[in-house]
């Protein structure tokens, strides 16, 4: 399911203070926040965290958004933010295993597919892993992963494409 749109009412709604709007963010929303954060901290606990700090964040900064279009990107702009912070600040550990917890990427539940899946992504550089999964989960444009990621739109393009590739080629030899 594509997630792209996001209503900017709902950033304004909250920023008047109504807690519906925030909620109906956090339903729409929290799969591609936490998908992002897993793919930058690599450790389920960390992406929880940041998942969680990132929407009290998005409400209490709801007063200074300044409607462009663009919720879910600003949206996932703080939690990119909150990762680098977290990573700066040495309080992250590193644990790739968490990647079969993207039950959003897998709601069958399959246990083999998500080990499948787990291992085709760590095959990807970690930029790479950021450009899919932000594809994947959201449904945003290679222009606004560039501009979330502050990669020129084309090597946005360039990189999805060869993670593709790669994915594609991991999986068959696995015979998926």
């Amino acid at each position: 399911m594509s997630i792209a749109y996001v209503d900017e009412n709902l950033i304004i709604r909250m920023a008047a203070g109504d807690g519906a709007a925030f909620k109906e963010l956090y339903e729409q929303t929290s799969s591609a926040v936490y998908g992002f954060a897993l793919s930058i901290l690599k450790n389920k606990h960390d992406a929880e965290d940041v998942m969680h700090d990132a929407f009290i964040k998005a409400y209490t900064a709801a007063v200074t958004y300044k409607p462009m279009g663009k919720p879910l990107a600003w949206l996932l702009t703080i939690v990119r933010n909150l990762c680098y912070s977290r990573i700066r600040a040495g309080g992250v550990c590193e644990d790739l295993s968490e990647y079969q917890d993207l039950a959003c990427v897998d709601e069958s539940g399959n246990v083999l597919d998500r080990l499948i899946l787990q291992e085709a992504l760590s095959k990807l550089d970690f930029e790479e892993r950021q450009i899919v999964i932000l594809h994947s989960l959201t449904g945003l444009k290679h222009r606004e992963i560039g501009e979330i990621m502050d990669l020129p739109t084309g090597t946005v393009l360039s990189k999805y494409n060869r993670s593709l590739k790669k994915l594609k080629k991991e999986l068959e030899g696995k015979g998926v």
